[in-house]
Protein backbone atom coordinates (compact mmCIF):
# COMPACT_ATOMS: atom_id res chain seq x y z
CA UNK A 1 0.00 0.00 0.00
CA UNK A 2 1.55 3.20 -1.11
CA UNK A 3 1.69 6.21 1.66
CA UNK A 4 0.50 9.56 0.06
CA UNK A 5 2.58 12.19 0.23
CA UNK A 6 0.95 15.61 2.19
CA UNK A 7 1.74 18.90 0.38
CA UNK A 8 3.12 21.72 2.81
CA UNK A 9 0.02 23.80 4.15
CA UNK A 10 -2.79 20.65 3.97
CA UNK A 11 -3.27 19.76 7.24
CA UNK A 12 -6.52 19.38 8.80
CA UNK A 13 -7.07 23.14 9.15
CA UNK A 14 -5.95 24.16 5.33
CA UNK A 15 -9.15 24.23 3.77
CA UNK A 16 -10.19 26.11 6.92
CA UNK A 17 -7.43 28.39 6.34
CA UNK A 18 -7.61 28.79 2.63
CA UNK A 19 -11.40 30.05 3.15
CA UNK A 20 -10.87 32.39 5.37
CA UNK A 21 -7.98 33.86 2.81
CA UNK A 22 -10.31 33.21 -0.23
CA UNK A 23 -13.05 35.17 1.71
CA UNK A 24 -10.89 38.11 2.08
CA UNK A 25 -9.59 38.41 -1.59
CA UNK A 26 -13.67 37.99 -2.29
CA UNK A 27 -14.37 41.12 -0.29
CA UNK A 28 -11.07 43.07 -1.51
CA UNK A 29 -12.08 42.49 -5.48
CA UNK A 30 -15.92 42.69 -4.39
CA UNK A 31 -16.15 39.49 -6.31
CA UNK A 32 -19.95 37.59 -5.90
CA UNK A 33 -18.25 33.93 -6.30
CA UNK A 34 -15.11 32.61 -6.10
CA UNK A 35 -14.00 28.58 -6.73
CA UNK A 36 -10.20 27.54 -5.93
CA UNK A 37 -9.04 24.08 -6.14
CA UNK A 38 -5.57 23.09 -4.51
CA UNK A 39 -4.93 19.78 -4.81
CA UNK A 40 -7.23 17.76 -3.11
CA UNK A 41 -8.52 20.44 -1.85
CA UNK A 42 -11.80 22.71 -3.28
CA UNK A 43 -13.18 25.59 -1.82
CA UNK A 44 -16.14 27.68 -3.15
CA UNK A 45 -17.35 31.22 -1.81
CA UNK A 46 -20.48 33.06 -2.90
CA UNK A 47 -21.85 35.85 -1.90
CA UNK A 48 -25.47 36.93 -1.03
CA UNK A 49 -27.26 32.83 -0.90
CA UNK A 50 -28.43 32.89 -4.51
CA UNK A 51 -26.21 30.45 -6.68
CA UNK A 52 -25.21 32.28 -9.93
CA UNK A 53 -25.67 29.13 -11.97
CA UNK A 54 -29.04 28.25 -10.78
CA UNK A 55 -31.44 26.00 -12.31
CA UNK A 56 -32.89 28.28 -14.74
CA UNK A 57 -36.23 26.64 -13.87
CA UNK A 58 -36.40 28.37 -10.56
CA UNK A 59 -35.47 32.06 -11.58
CA UNK A 60 -37.46 32.92 -14.16
CA UNK A 61 -40.65 35.19 -15.19
CA UNK A 62 -42.71 32.75 -14.74
CA UNK A 63 -42.17 32.93 -10.76
CA UNK A 64 -42.61 36.57 -11.07
CA UNK A 65 -46.10 36.08 -12.57
CA UNK A 66 -46.93 33.38 -10.10
CA UNK A 67 -46.33 35.45 -7.30
CA UNK A 68 -48.25 38.31 -8.58
CA UNK A 69 -51.34 35.93 -8.87
CA UNK A 70 -50.99 34.74 -5.53
CA UNK A 71 -50.75 38.49 -4.58
CA UNK A 72 -53.77 39.41 -5.83
CA UNK A 73 -55.80 36.22 -4.88
CA UNK A 74 -56.17 36.40 -1.69
CA UNK A 75 -57.71 39.74 -2.03
CA UNK A 76 -60.59 38.20 -3.50
CA UNK A 77 -61.53 36.25 -0.32
CA UNK A 78 -61.62 37.33 2.77
CA UNK A 79 -58.39 36.22 4.58
CA UNK A 80 -59.55 37.21 8.19
CA UNK A 81 -62.06 34.00 8.33
CA UNK A 82 -59.68 31.48 7.85
CA UNK A 83 -56.66 29.61 8.48
CA UNK A 84 -53.97 30.64 5.65
CA UNK A 85 -51.44 27.26 4.94
CA UNK A 86 -48.23 28.98 3.50
CA UNK A 87 -45.17 27.28 1.27
CA UNK A 88 -42.86 26.32 4.49
CA UNK A 89 -40.42 26.57 0.99
CA UNK A 90 -39.65 27.23 -2.30
CA UNK A 91 -40.59 25.00 -5.15
CA UNK A 92 -42.99 23.39 -7.31
CA UNK A 93 -46.50 22.88 -6.34
CA UNK A 94 -48.38 19.79 -6.90
CA UNK A 95 -51.87 18.87 -5.93
CA UNK A 96 -51.67 14.54 -6.45
CA UNK A 97 -49.01 12.62 -5.92
CA UNK A 98 -48.90 11.59 -9.63
CA UNK A 99 -50.38 13.45 -12.74
CA UNK A 100 -53.06 10.60 -12.82
CA UNK A 101 -53.93 10.96 -9.48
CA UNK A 102 -56.98 12.93 -8.21
CA UNK A 103 -56.20 15.96 -6.08
CA UNK A 104 -55.49 15.80 -2.40
CA UNK A 105 -58.12 17.91 -1.41
CA UNK A 106 -60.31 20.52 -3.84
CA UNK A 107 -62.21 23.49 -2.86
CA UNK A 108 -65.03 22.58 -0.21
CA UNK A 109 -63.54 19.57 1.23
CA UNK A 110 -63.23 19.01 4.85
CA UNK A 111 -60.20 18.37 6.20
CA UNK A 112 -58.58 16.95 9.25
CA UNK A 113 -55.71 18.73 10.96
CA UNK A 114 -52.15 17.04 9.75
CA UNK A 115 -54.07 15.58 6.55
CA UNK A 116 -51.93 16.44 3.67
CA UNK A 117 -52.87 18.94 0.89
CA UNK A 118 -50.48 19.07 -1.35
CA UNK A 119 -46.69 18.02 -2.34
CA UNK A 120 -43.89 20.98 -3.13
CA UNK A 121 -40.71 19.56 -5.15
CA UNK A 122 -37.58 21.06 -3.83
CA UNK A 123 -34.46 19.89 -5.37
CA UNK A 124 -35.95 16.97 -6.08
CA UNK A 125 -37.29 16.26 -3.12
CA UNK A 126 -41.53 15.68 -2.36
CA UNK A 127 -42.21 17.35 0.42
CA UNK A 128 -45.50 16.70 1.77
CA UNK A 129 -47.82 19.58 3.23
CA UNK A 130 -49.87 19.36 6.02
CA UNK A 131 -53.13 20.55 7.39
CA UNK A 132 -52.31 22.97 10.34
CA UNK A 133 -56.07 22.58 11.58
CA UNK A 134 -59.45 20.74 10.77
CA UNK A 135 -61.86 22.65 8.70
CA UNK A 136 -63.08 23.28 4.95
CA UNK A 137 -60.99 24.37 2.47
CA UNK A 138 -62.47 27.65 1.08
CA UNK A 139 -59.63 28.59 -1.10
CA UNK A 140 -56.85 27.39 -3.28
CA UNK A 141 -54.39 29.95 -4.27
CA UNK A 142 -52.12 27.94 -6.70
CA UNK A 143 -52.31 26.64 -10.01
CA UNK A 144 -50.60 22.63 -9.85
CA UNK A 145 -47.20 22.35 -11.03
CA UNK A 146 -46.55 26.36 -10.31
CA UNK A 147 -43.56 27.25 -9.15
CA UNK A 148 -44.31 28.97 -5.34
CA UNK A 149 -42.23 31.18 -3.18
CA UNK A 150 -41.84 31.01 1.09
CA UNK A 151 -44.71 32.26 2.72
CA UNK A 152 -47.13 31.98 0.09
CA UNK A 153 -50.52 31.59 0.45
CA UNK A 154 -51.37 27.81 -0.81
CA UNK A 155 -54.53 27.52 0.52
CA UNK A 156 -57.50 29.16 2.88
CA UNK A 157 -59.09 26.69 5.60
CA UNK A 158 -62.16 27.85 7.31
CA UNK A 159 -61.56 26.40 10.66
CA UNK A 160 -64.55 23.57 12.06
CA UNK A 161 -66.26 25.28 15.19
Amino acid sequence: MAKRRRQPGAGEGAPVELARKLGALLTELNLSEIDVTVGEVRVRLQRGGVPVSAPSALVPAPVVASVERAATAPAEVDLGSGVTIEAPMVGTFYRASSPTADPYVSEGDLVKEGQILCIIEAMKLMNEIESKVAGRVVKVFVENAHPVEFGQPLFLIDPAR
